[in-house]
């Protein structure tokens, strides 16, 4: 483990061993000013100690030993650790268009702990924990309610639901942080949902590999490999959040066969920048993290200030396409307040339609001309999709069987001979068995 001058000095008098023990980093979560100044060694004002005591009460303080160790403590002010993670006086400022629960994930909650938005797909909230509390938290209304996290038995009802609704194919699992549940619930749990036939995947979202990388562990790799197909999205924000220790817990996963994506959140004063934002897509590409989206800030209480243009998001995914690779580019979503879902917002390459011409423009600024098919008809479909004939087999393919001389000399058919229907002594062989 190569430590940073400021891990250096907050790690002097802790064993490495203990260090790297994420329940360690845990029992040490930093909850208090007295804490923070005692760790950092940053020391604020009465008037500032008041004024973020006000703010703490409303939205809670809670920071893991490792995510303070990556603050630059020289220029703390500007930091993006520091921002995303200590409270601002800001948070305070709740304007009339915010709301506790900008996504209505309650009001479309058919059954305790489960929303269901998307024709095919839920969110299991398993947790109302994390081991850190974003500032930006789309999810603040729920921050620190320790008492919340529910028993085995009260995600029944959950799974009930989703074993009766036959179209669910994709379960997210989400919070809080599910990786903060202990890992023999979090197996229960996943071998739970892994029972129910028409679930074909199941997801975990987790900022665990940027907050506390110490928390996968060899026992939870384990866990996870049982459960194939598993995806887990995680949310590095920032370049400098994708440290030796987060690479190798990455790398934990990824080798254990888990297909891994990122959703950040675009952040005013921390990645609002399109080299910041290209920077950090190719780094996560780096390390086998598939960026996946770019979200514009929720309409959560308190965020105004980390709030962006729209404009900001189009003018950072300018400087992506065409600039990387088209897999190092997320999608930049807006999800849409009163539960509308995400919205795709993307610049605009399409200038103009003809008769049977598009005419486009191409990263560079080169305008170009698409010619469309002259005559183009459809293939005729009669809507009988249950009795469709055309393309509509949606089985998959097995591979045709060998014929000909070509069976004859294959290793994996036993046909020894070839012999043509009309052949009278074997149409006299077959009868006689009849017969018999």
């Amino acid at each position: 483990m190569i430590l940073n001058e400021n891990q250096q000095k907050i790690t002097k008098r802790i064993k490495k061993t203990k260090w790297e023990d994420w329940t360690w980093q845990i029992k040490h979560t930093i909850k208090t000013l007295k804490q923070f100044e005692q760790i950092t060694e940053i020391k604020f004002s009465e008037e500032e100690k008041n004024i973020l005591d006000e703010t703490i009460r409303k939205f809670p303080l809670s920071i893991t030993p490792y995510y303070v160790s990556l603050i630059d403590l020289k220029n703390y002010k500007t930091d993006p650790v520091y921002l995303q993670s200590f409270p601002s006086p800001k948070e305070l400022d709740v304007c009339v268009h915010e709301m506790s629960d900008p996504l209505s994930e309650d009001k479309d909650s058919p059954v305790p702990h489960l929303t269901h938005r998307y024709p095919d797909r839920v969110l299991l909230h398993v947790s109302n924990l994390c081991s850190m509390y974003c500032r930006h938290c789309t999810r603040k209304r729920k921050v620190g309610d320790r008492d919340s996290i529910p028993v085995f038995e009260e995600l029944e009802k959950a799974f009930k639901y989703i074993e009766n609704n036959t179209k669910v194919r994709d379960v997210l699992l989400s919070g809080g942080d599910p990786l903060m549940l202990p890992d023999d619930y979090l197996d229960k749990v996943l071998n739970r949902i892994s029972q129910i036939p028409h679930v074909e995947i199941i997801r975990i979202g987790t900022r665990m590999p940027v907050v506390l990388p110490y928390r996968i562990t060899t026992k939870l790799i384990k866990i996870l490999k049982k459960y194939q197909p598993l995806y887990i999205n995680t949310h590095f924000n920032h370049p400098r959040e994708i440290t030796n220790s987060a690479k190798k817990a990455l790398a934990m996963l990824v080798n254990a066969g888990i297909v891994l994506g990122n959703q950040s959140v675009l952040l005013s004063g921390i990645n609002d920048c399109p080299r910041i934002i290209k920077t950090l897509c190719q780094k996560l590409v780096q390390n086998r993290v598939r960026p996946y989206y770019l979200y514009q800030c929720d309409l959560s209480e308190g965020l105004t200030h980390f709030r962006t243009p729209i404009n900001k998001g189009i003018e950072i995914l300018e400087s992506l396409i065409g600039h990387t690779s088209g897999f190092a580019r997320p999608t930049y979503v807006i999800d849409a307040p009163g539960g509308g879902g995400k919205i795709p917002v993307e610049p605009n390459y399409i200038i103009s339609h003809g008769t049977n011409k598009v005419i486009l423009r191409n990263y560079e600024g080169i305008i170009t001309t698409y010619k469309e098919p002259d005559s183009y008809e459809a293939t005729f479909c009669d809507r009988d999709c249950v009795n469709c004939k055309l393309q509509l087999n949606l089985e998959e393919a097995n591979k045709f069987s060998t014929i000909g001389i070509e069976k004859l000399l294959s290793n994996t058919d036993k046909t020894i001979s070839l012999i043509p229907s009309v052949n009278q002594r074997i149409k006299r062989r077959e009868k006689n068995k009849i017969n018999k």
